[in-house]
């Protein structure tokens, strides 16, 4: 009798307990985010974390491959725990000229889908958000877009940590004064 021709052990199936898990997580995020509870939220954030928003460019459909920046160009942000944690100490301030008075943010969280990853307790979860700001009398920006995060069962008060997140934008063009807010 032949041997089977992948012996490789099938990857454990997206159950819908880790789908709620995970959106859970993602909407308790956001909500700690819309409270300006960053504290709670930076202590769900990996010490190992990657937190970058690519570039968006208009291409032509041949050149779509480079639509968003690639990993030796630059970012409109690429954090890491220490870089937020260096924002959060300035926010805490109150001399953050971009958040005095503070924004009021909504954060929309929609379209969850996972991947399994090779690392142990470490799923891919891609998201659509809208997040809504306003800020002084007549700022309000809508900013539009996707995520692709990694997500790690960890010993944090939610259970998960984030590892990874690729925010895109759908806009080109980033009409907002600032990005100051957390996505």
């Amino acid at each position: 009798m032949p041997e089977p021709l992948n012996q490789t052990p099938a990857p454990a199936a997206i159950t819908p307990r880790l789908q709620w898990e995970l959106e859970q997580f993602l909407f308790a995020e956001a909500a700690l985010l819309d409270q300006r509870r960053y504290r709670e939220w930076y202590a769900h954030l990996a010490e190992d974390l990657r937190y970058r928003m690519p570039l968006t460019f208009n291409r032509l459909a041949r050149e779509r491959d480079h639509e968003y920046s690639r990993d030796d160009e630059s970012f409109l942000f690429d954090d890491t725990k220490q870089t937020i944690h260096v924002r959060l100490k300035r926010l805490e301030t109150g001399l953050a000229w971009a958040e005095e008075p503070p924004s009021r943010t909504r954060h929309m969280i929609s379209n969850v889908r996972i991947e399994q990853t090779d690392l142990p307790q470490s799923y891919l979860v891609h998201s659509y958000f809208h997040l809504y700001r306003s800020r002084l009398e007549r700022q309000v920006d809508q900013l539009v877009g996707a995520r692709a995060d990694i997500l790690r069962r960890a010993g944090t008060p939610l259970g998960w940590e984030l590892v990874r997140r690729d925010i895109i934008l759908d806009q080109s063009t980033v009409l907002s004064n600032n990005l100051s807010m957390f996505f």
